[in-house]
């Protein structure tokens, strides 16, 4: 089992910056890929990011109002932590942020990924 907690969510104005946490705990974190999905009101989950094992690799989203260039993941194993930065945050960046581990190296969909956080909110105000 593995157990994860986001934080770090807030409110902030657009255009300003926030920094997720993913903090795990349980069986050994550095054998999983951890993703970050959001969910925003109203809305389906949807993928954000991803980073590899040992954080040398990582995949975004390239949706039409892609994350990509503005949000950057990275892990820390030896905190059992992974990171997203969030720069450049528009309204529709508002959502519940969650993290997840995953068996497999860029798994975009839900089904793929084996342990849950319980989301942290995040609220862009325009």
């Amino acid at each position: 089992q593995v157990q994860l907690v986001e934080s770090g969510g807030g409110l902030v104005q657009a255009g300003g910056s926030l920094r997720l946490s993913c903090a795990a705990s349980g069986r050994s974190f550095s054998g999983y890929a951890v993703g970050w999905f959001r969910q925003a009101p109203g809305k389906e989950r949807e993928f954000v990011a991803t980073t590899s094992w040992r954080g040398g690799l990582a995949y975004y989203a390239d949706y039409s109002d892609s994350v990509k260039g503005r949000f950057t993941i990275s892990r820390d194993n030896t905190k059992n932590t992974v990171y997203l930065q969030m720069n450049s945050l528009k309204p529709e960046d508002t959502a519940t942020y969650y993290c997840a581990a995953s068996n497999h190296w860029r798994a975009t969909t839900e089904v793929l990924y084996n342990y849950w956080g319980q989301g942290t909110q995040v609220t862009v105000s325009s």
